[in-house]
């Protein structure tokens, strides 16, 4: 006699909570550059999650999550111990980036700024700038920066807002 649960496919859902996401997935992280509105972040919302659910790589699901943090951080991460992005898959991700760069106006992938979080609000300033703002005190080695490179979810959570003089941007003062 065959066991009927041999006839059913067995459903995994390939959408998991960020939080659930383990230390060594791998991320990406897209800053906006600006703020987001409330819609805006529902949109981006809808349709990385739709994005995620049907998202392959060489025909494997992958195990995947997002957060908008901020109003202005898209975070995209797929845990590779289930099945590793390819470069195809990854730029499908890339597609998703910039069909939501043409729907909102707003660049995702503008790498010239850096996101400072001062008084509880986002500033980015171009990279030839930083060396003036510090000079000018509007940076201090307390100033909470965004570390985008971070490649991980652990890294994610250790590194990725940390205080200034804690990271590259300590040669300048």
């Amino acid at each position: 006699m065959r066991n009927s649960l041999q006839n059913q496919k067995v459903w995994i859902d390939m959408l998991i909570p960020f939080e659930e996401m383990p230390d060594n997935a791998r991320l990406w992280i897209y800053q906006a550059d600006r703020k987001l509105g409330d819609e805006e972040v529902k949109f981006v919302e809808a349709n990385t999650e739709s994005f995620l659910n049907q998202w392959q790589a060489h025909g494997q699901d992958l195990k995947a999550s997002f957060s908008v943090e901020y109003d202005q951080f898209l975070i995209i991460s797929v845990d590779e111990s289930f099945s590793q992005a390819s470069g195809c898959s990854i730029d499908a991700s890339v597609h998703l980036i910039k069909a939501l760069e043409n729907e909102l106006k707003v660049s995702f992938m503008t790498t010239s700024q850096v996101a400072f979080l001062q008084e509880e609000e986002i500033n980015l300033y171009p990279f030839n700038q930083l060396k003036s703002r510090v000079a000018e005190q509007t940076i201090t080695p307390q100033t909470l920066v965004f570390d985008n490179t971070v490649q991980n979810v652990a890294e994610f959570k250790s590194r990725w807002l940390k205080e200034s003089g804690e990271t590259w941007v300590k040669r300048y003062f």
